[in-house]
């Protein structure tokens, strides 16, 4: 489904947000570790890349459009996409059954698939960028 309609919106995303940076300090140890790495992963997908905190959490944009978040619990860390539900997942990271939304969760203790999530966190901005870019004209 490609419909522009149905993207979560989000107003304020900057290239830098502190509260951003704030979070990411109020969440030490091994769970701040984890969400740190993969919000910069994140942040790095290109330069396009903003953020803000939104419901309490560091979230990833493609102009005001949400992409990705973190959040640290007390015992694991999710990394979450916008969009999950459509993205191709065959080493199955991925949780939860809601109609958009899917995170991957992660856990101090458990090795991740890093190749496999960041096929995902790629998979999920590319997915974004063409849903905000407009199609081409076709040439008859």
């Amino acid at each position: 489904m490609n419909n522009k309609r149905e993207l979560l919106r989000f107003h304020g995303s900057v290239k830098r947000e502190p509260a951003v940076e704030a979070w990411m300090n109020q969440h030490p140890g091994d769970l701040g570790a984890i969400a740190q790495h993969w919000f910069e992963v994140i942040r790095n997908c290109g330069d396009d890349v903003l953020e803000l905190l939104h419901d309490g959490c560091p979230t990833a944009c493609i102009a005001d459009a949400g992409v990705a978040y973190v959040n640290a619990f007390k015992a694991h860390v999710n990394v979450g996409f916008v969009r999950g539900a459509e993205l191709s997942d065959p080493k199955g990271l991925l949780e939860v059954t809601g109609k958009f939304m899917r995170h991957v969760k992660l856990r101090p203790d458990r090795k991740v698939d890093a190749t496999a999530l960041l096929t995902l966190i790629n998979a999920a901005y590319t997915d974004m960028k063409g849903r905000l870019t407009p199609p081409l004209p076709s040439i008859e």
